[in-house]
């Protein structure tokens, strides 16, 4: 449905320039949203998408492995819609302290975000509800170092900015004025707790992302905190006992349409359009990673099954196996920590999984050596390529 522009326009001046900025509405859309028999088909479809993505732990020895690998995922990916070129490998290395050759802003970008999702998870884990102080703290992790840590992370801005264009003058938009921003995040926070809300938690996140992207209410890092809150929403509403569905892959996969849409609702508030395109964008990634957690599945016993055929040494092998299904990517005394295991026992087990096939040597090098399990990387890497 095409209602109208949904939000109103003020003019402000800026370096000297009258721009307008604009002021959205609060949530929920009015007139309400048009649900169709085929929207609601689709929602339904992205619900039970949900469901499969919210069992998918139970497939696996350990539910923790698939929310690391998957966050990780997700930073490289958000991460690479605002212009990074870090690599999943990239970014493992450098948690391990043994990054050379690689673009240190770029990966330190995406190991901040990391950070950012960790602490929230946490934060959520405690108790903490979602809201404008949760938000703030991801943002301050997601800016601590590196790009953007001038940009007074974890506070709302102070001054205006803008998307697209060189300056406010020539923007494509141009989010609220800062002495605005306050006010809307208090309306998108009564939103997000069920104020006014006549709407399933799915559509809640659709809603709350634009929302949010709209009003853009951090000098840097929106993208990334607006992607979140889609996971965020999701879990904290109890559709998902971990939030897991990161929507980046669709978004960059769908780059120029995502973009479209948002301008769309904003211009001619389109929410529908935008609904469609979200929905199936939900269904789609869930159902991606479901099918991705069997392979990994079905790779591990692919895997064990050979190191248990390997005859003596086999269980010290299975051992440092099962740490490269936790980290794809390790050197020797993060085993040795993990495991319990002496160096020499743990250098023989890899030398083990070498001869198998099942790992690589990454560096080349004779000390500080660091390996990598290639099937599971290769697998977590697909669309992660640069743009």
């Amino acid at each position: 449905m095409r209602r109208r522009l949904t939000g109103r326009h003020e003019v402000t001046v800026v370096a000297g320039e009258r721009i307008q900025a604009f002021i959205p509405d609060p949530l929920p859309p009015k007139p309400p949203l048009e649900l169709t028999a085929q929207r609601q088909q689709l929602l339904e479809r992205a619900t039970l998408a949900l469901g499969r993505l919210d069992s998918v732990t139970l497939l696996l020895p350990d539910p923790d492995l698939f929310l690391y690998a998957y966050v990780r995922r997700e930073a490289v990916l958000s991460s690479q819609i605002e212009g990074t070129q870090s690599s999943l490998a990239q970014l493992l290395l450098f948690e391990l302290e043994e990054a050379p050759g690689v673009p240190l802003d770029d990966v330190v970008e995406v190991s901040n975000y990391v950070a950012a999702l960790t602490h929230g998870l946490k934060r959520l884990q405690e108790g903490f509800p979602l809201s404008n102080r949760l938000i703030r703290e991801m943002h301050a992790v997601l800016l601590a170092r590196g790009r953007g840590s001038e940009k007074s992370p974890g506070e709302f801005r102070r001054s205006q900015n803008w998307i697209g264009g060189t300056r406010p003058g020539n923007a494509y938009f141009v989010p609220p004025p800062p002495h605005s921003v306050q006010d809307r995040m208090a309306e998108l926070e009564r939103f997000l707790h069920g104020a006014n809300n006549p709407y399933p938690a799915l559509i809640k996140a659709a809603l709350a992302h634009v929302q949010f992207e709209t009003i853009h209410p951090f000098l840097d890092g929106n993208g990334r905190i607006g992607r979140l809150l889609i996971a965020f929403v999701l879990h904290c509403d109890q559709v998902l006992s971990q939030p897991i569905l990161y929507l980046s892959l669709y978004f960059k996969q769908h780059r120029d349409e995502y973009y479209r849409l948002l301008n769309q609702v904003r211009t001619e508030g389109d929410w529908e359009a935008w609904l469609d395109f979200f929905l199936e964008g939900v269904e789609q990634t869930a159902t991606n990673a479901v099918e991705t957690a069997k392979r990994l599945l079905l790779l591990f016993q692919r895997d064990e099954q050979k190191i248990h055929a390997a005859g003596r040494g086999a269980s010290t092998a299975l051992r440092v196996f099962r740490v490269m299904c936790e980290r794809p990517l390790v050197n020797l005394n993060q085993v040795c920590e993990r495991t319990g295991l002496s160096f020499p026992a743990v250098a023989r087990a890899m030398q083990t999984l070498e001869k198998l096939g099942l790992v690589r040597e990454n560096t080349g090098q004779r000390r500080n050596r660091v390996f990598v399990y290639h099937d599971y990387l290769n697998i977590l890497s697909e669309g992660t390529e640069a743009i």
